[in-house]
């Protein structure tokens, strides 16, 4: 099969989804983000409790084989037991011998991703027992024979016409059902019957307290606990990560996970165990007789503790952090892709969303997360989403770059290693090699400019990118200036007004600001100069954004260091950085420290500012606001990862003060993502989530279209038929 042909049919099936559960999901994931907005700002201490989190699960990652130990005593102490399963087949075994030594004929389950992850349904149905679902949306699932779409809402992908469609098709009811109210009344009942005849429950477990063997059980549901202490036995099941010492850790994931999950302050059922349990076991068959007796000396209990490839994680470096997660499903909300696709296409055998890659290539291996790998485009909006900070596009970069290094090495003959651009093997997929080594395109095109230009707009070369590298034919090239931002400096004269502050900068000039967009690095030198700063121009080298976004790390590292050793000179000369494009920014905020000593990193990191938040820190030390233009309407799209570094902020502060009237987009990302709107397998889904931002905007044709970011301007230049600008071109002096 040809690449071409691979690209086409990823394509198609991504279509295929945003057009049939899109919707749905988008709907759904929104509603839950939204919340999650409005929950956080409601708590004053959020980062505190996400900084406090994150601390107790590196300490119990750390102390986990002691945590094992623990809870094993804690547990047989309280009359249960526990097995720790190597794997999937190990954990299904021990299970099913657990079931067929209580003459179980039914099991009832509430919701467990774990469970989902070791396919425990399919060995027990394998045996003759019958499971079933009791969670509402892995209910509807179990019905219509799918696999979940979300980590906390299975059935994220159907509406509620959908599963009427489905159970009325299933159940054949008297009376259709047609309301979410019939339905929810219809699975209440029909759930509580199989929990009442059930012979063993099982359920998951969102945490394990090892001081006391306890679980804890965060729902909305509460057929949860139904399941743990209806019938008389109960199994847990739950990953090795999920302990943590004791109790005493337990709040502020009390907090979090209610919030990060279902943008609620307090999850509907929290329930706290220690099975097995106290409470007398329930006789249906004698309905009118009193509970008495029969506590825990009736009860079975067993806590089934998952290895399935997470001591291996946790001795991984890279991959370790995945552990932290507490699956609440933010990562997915907060993710512009997974919005208008889910995670029948942003997931892989199990685990779906951003997080998704980590456990995947953990727990079943690097095939089944490049599947899905590349829809996570480094936008970075899951950073600030993840309750416990996980570095989520890290480890799917991580991950990308270990795919790329599997390929076959002879894949392409011809790039072979010590003729490559690149500090990448020979084997790299020919697209990401290109969209990767952007910087040297971008040299060659305007040293060849116009004559570039026009060669890379014929007809016959757009089809030759698109079967040879998957450059997508209806995507517009960028237009390579001859004249680059470098070449414009060293030949004009500065403005009188230079040199009057008591600030010193040096402009680094990204590859689309030097090569393509100069207009806004020529507005960047004049801002600053009419606010009196003496402005310099760094030598332009490629940042290493464009290597990382397509696993690159290496070539990523070289480009960091030769940034790092640009930079330097000016930084110990008193200058400080200005950056143009937010995702260099990030790089050199949060990234570098990946790629460079920790001493350089921060060292740049702390020296480094975005235009208008240097702008903003100008005027709030008394640079005089009238050097430059204002009173206009605007219509203002901010970058990514500008407003997960929190920089947007700046900008409208800056627009306010200069009298600008602005309405700001409030989508998570614009679906342009750098290079992932060029490629063919991914064009039409950068539309469909452009569309989101075209549908915000469309009522507001008399503003002014203002992005901050390269990749934002040409989304919005292929949304809309006029030119947006970049905010600092927009208050330069004329």
């Amino acid at each position: 099969m040809s690449e071409t042909t691979t690209r086409a049919e990823k394509a198609a099936r991504i279509r295929h989804l945003f057009q049939t559960e899109g919707e749905a999901v988008f709907e759904n994931t929104n509603h839950i983000n939204n919340g999650r907005y409005e929950a956080n700002a409601r708590t004053d201490d959020i980062e505190d409790l996400r900084s406090a989190a994150r601390r107790i699960k590196e300490d119990a990652i750390e102390r986990l084989p002691e945590l094992i130990e623990t809870v094993r005593e804690s547990v047989e102490d309280n009359g249960g037991t526990v097995y720790l399963a190597d794997d999937a087949a190990d954990a299904n075994r021990y299970i099913t011998e657990v079931v067929e030594a209580n003459d179980a004929e039914s099991v009832v389950k509430s919701k467990s991703m774990t469970s989902e992850e070791i396919e425990v349904n399919e060995a027990l149905e394998a045996n003759d027992v019958g499971v079933y679902e009791t969670d509402l949306g892995e209910f509807v699932l179990q019905v219509a024979d799918e696999a979940p779409s979300h980590l906390v809402g299975p059935a994220f992908h159907k509406s509620t016409e959908e599963i009427a469609e489905l159970f009325n098709a299933h159940f054949d009811p008297e009376t259709p059902f047609e309301t979410a109210t019939d339905l929810t009344q219809f699975a209440r009942d029909y759930v509580g019957e199989q929990i009442r005849d059930a012979d063993v429950g099982m359920t998951g477990a969102n945490f394990v307290f090892a001081e006391s063997g306890t679980i804890a059980l965060v729902t909305n549901e509460g057929n949860a606990r139904k399941c743990a202490v209806t019938p008389e036995t109960h199994v847990a099941v739950a990953g090795i990560e999920k302990l943590i010492p004791s109790v005493r850790e337990f709040p502020p994931f009390a907090e979090l996970i209610a919030k990060a999950a279902g943008g609620q302050d307090i999850a509907t059922y929290l329930s706290l165990l220690s099975p097995p349990v106290d409470s007398p076991v329930i006789d249906f068959e004698n309905p009118d007789e009193p509970l008495s007796g029969g506590g825990a000396e009736d009860r079975e209990f067993h806590l089934v503790l998952i290895d399935n490839g997470r001591t291996a994680m946790r001795e991984d470096d890279e991959l370790r952090e995945t552990l932290y997660c507490i699956r609440c499903g933010a990562c997915a909300n907060s993710c512009a892709n997974f919005q208008h696709v889910g995670g029948h296409a942003f997931g892989g055998e199990t685990y779906t969303g951003g997080i998704a890659t980590g456990w995947e290539a953990g727990v079943h291996g690097q095939e089944s997360a490049a599947e899905f790998n590349d829809l996570c485009t480094g936008c970075s909006r899951c950073v600030n989403a993840c309750p416990v900070k996980i570095d989520i596009p890290w480890i799917n970069t991580v991950v990308r770059d270990r795919i790329n290094r599997g390929a076959d090495p002879k894949r392409f003959d011809s790039l072979v290693e010590g003729l490559t651009p690149d500090e990448e093997p020979g084997g790299l997929d020919i697209q990401k090699r290109l969209f990767g080594n952007y910087g040297m395109l971008a040299r060659l095109g305007s040293a060849t400019a116009p004559v570039s230009n026009w060669l890379a707009d014929l007809g016959p070369s757009r089809v030759l990118m698109e079967r040879a590298f998957g450059v997508d034919r209806r995507r517009e090239l960028p237009a390579f200036k001859r004249t680059t931002l470098c070449d414009w400096f060293a030949d004009r004269e500065p403005l009188p007004s230079a040199g009057d502050g008591d600030r010193s900068a040096v402009i680094y000039p990204d590859a689309y600001t030097n090569y393509v967009l100069v207009d806004r690095g020529k507005a960047a030198v004049r801002t600053l100069e009419a606010l009196g700063v003496d402005v310099a121009v760094a030598p332009c080298y490629e940042s290493g954004r464009a290597p990382l976004s397509q696993g690159m790390i290496e070539t990523a590292r070289t480009n960091a260091t030769r940034v790092a050793d640009s930079l330097e000179p000016s930084i110990e000369a008193g200058r400080d950085v200005v950056v143009i494009e937010p995702s260099d920014l990030v790089a050199f905020r949060r990234e570098y420290d990946r790629l460079l000593p920790a001493d350089r990193a921060e060292r740049l990191a702390e020296n480094s500012y975005e235009i208008m938040e240097y702008v903003y820190g100008l005027l709030e030390n008394g640079a005089d606001a009238d050097v430059l233009e204002g009173g206009a309407d605007v219509a203002y799209h901010s970058h990514c990862q500008q407003r997960t570094l929190g920089a947007d902020a700046y900008t409208e502060a800056v627009l306010s003060e200069l009298d600008y009237d602005v309405v700001t987009s409030d989508v998570e990302c614009c679906g342009m993502a750098g290079s992932f709107g060029y490629k063919s397998e991914y064009y039409e889904l950068s539309m469909e989530v452009g569309d989101t931002l075209r549908e915000q905007f469309e009522g507001e044709t008399d503003r002014t279209l203002v992005a901050s970011g390269a990749s934002c301007h040409e989304q919005l230049g292929s949304l809309f038929p006029r030119e947006s600008v970049h905010p600092v071109e927009l208050v330069a002096p004329r």
